[in-house]
């Protein structure tokens, strides 16, 4: 193997995994807010009985992050579906009621 094969090209950066976070923490509820500068998104695990969702982990992201954000979840979720089919998304909104948030299950009176 060459020198220049260990070392980053030009442009591209190598990214570490530490032990403690290579296991990652499951989320199946997330919260989204905004200000003008800033996008934070709150992760939390919601369980059937527990009456309280904490949250597990937040990131911030400036708009623009956010913005690549979601066009790489969404080209993503094409491969996903091209490979594994469509993911079904049970008792979402029609379009034009908007969007809604989507619990994992019903959460007090069905409602997210």
């Amino acid at each position: 193997m060459s020198e220049n094969q260990n070392k980053p090209q030009e442009g591209q950066f190598q990214i570490e995994l530490p032990q403690d976070k290579a296991q990652g923490e499951y989320a199946n509820f997330a919260i989204i807010t905004h200000s003008s500068s800033d996008f934070v998104l709150d992760f939390a695990r919601v369980l059937p009985g527990v009456p309280k969702a904490q949250v597990r982990s937040r990131v911030i992201l400036a708009p623009e992050h956010a913005k690549r954000l979601l066009m790489a979840l969404q080209e993503n979720i094409v491969r996903y579906e091209h490979e594994f089919g469509e993911i079904k998304i049970p008792n979402a909104a029609p379009a034009e009621q908007g969007p809604r948030t989507i619990a994992p299950f019903n959460v007090g009176n069905g409602e997210a």
